[in-house]
């Protein structure tokens, strides 16, 4: 088996957050963040008002631990508008330095160059992260049930609400699920891919969406490559796809988008 990719990660970034404190307080990252007054909605984007709906998160990602770099010389913000004219209903964009070799300047630059909400998409297991990512202008975060406690899922959906980020909150395993059910989250993205061993079966957000409480909005992430894989999705309920890999290697991002949506 493979080294425990989440555990790997974990600690790497528990370092990059001691060196983050030395540079700026969470003091000061709170404070921006309540007085931020420039947010796009997330969540309304991604809510479906009849079976016909499809929405798509659209990924900005320069490389994966998995493959390698994917396009390490892509254009951020030129990508992002290409997935707006393609009809992206957000975007996320990768800021994990180390394994995905993104950034913050991503993110901002991605935000500046389309009206669309964007998801900052990290390991985020510190209330310090979540002030970090509504002063640097994410509209989500990515919330991995996997490296939070039940106790710690709750808080920090309830410091989202109060600095108005919406929270896209990640399961994998009947455990998460349990977790998720209980939880006041409200859209739930399940990872096709295992974060510890990095395997993908897009079968599991198919069987896991039927599960989830009402009121819950189904994501599915990660192994979505075609209409067909969509289709098979939307045959269980999922209308919403977090698709990364497949249209940054695309040779025209918007065509591919649109052929999705169609």
């Amino acid at each position: 088996m493979r080294e425990d990719f989440l555990k790997k990660v974990t600690e790497q970034k528990k370092s990059d957050i001691r060196l983050a404190r030395r540079r700026r307080s969470e003091q000061s990252l709170r404070r921006d963040a309540e007085t931020r007054d420039n947010r796009r909605p997330f969540i309304e984007r991604l809510t479906p008002t009849d079976t016909k709906d499809i929405h798509i998160i659209a990924e900005v990602k320069r490389a994966s631990p998995s493959k390698g770099d994917i396009r390490a010389d892509l254009d951020p913000a030129e990508l992002a508008a290409a997935y707006e004219r393609g009809g992206a209903s957000t975007v996320s964009v990768l800021t994990e330095t180390h394994w995905f070799k993104g950034g913050i300047e991503d993110l901002q630059a991605v935000r500046a160059a389309t009206g669309l909400p964007v998801l900052r998409k990290d390991f985020i297991f510190t209330p310090y992260q979540i002030y970090e990512s509504a002063v640097i202008g994410a509209d989500a975060v990515l919330l991995i049930v996997a490296l939070l406690s039940p106790k710690q899922l709750e808080e920090y959906l309830a410091i989202c609400e109060s600095v108005g980020l919406d929270a896209l909150v990640e399961i994998h395993s009947p455990a998460d699920m349990e977790t998720v059910k209980k939880s006041n989250a409200r859209l739930i993205g399940i990872n096709n891919r295992n974060l510890r061993t990095l395997e993908t079966d897009i079968q599991i957000a198919i069987d896991m969406a039927k599960n989830l409480s009402s009121g819950q909005i189904p994501v599915a992430a990660s192994g979505i490559r075609t209409r067909a894989d969509i289709e098979k999705n939307r045959n269980s309920g999922v209308y919403n796809f977090l698709i990364g890999e497949h249209l940054v290697l695309a040779e025209d991002p918007e065509r591919f988008l649109r052929l999705l949506i169609k």
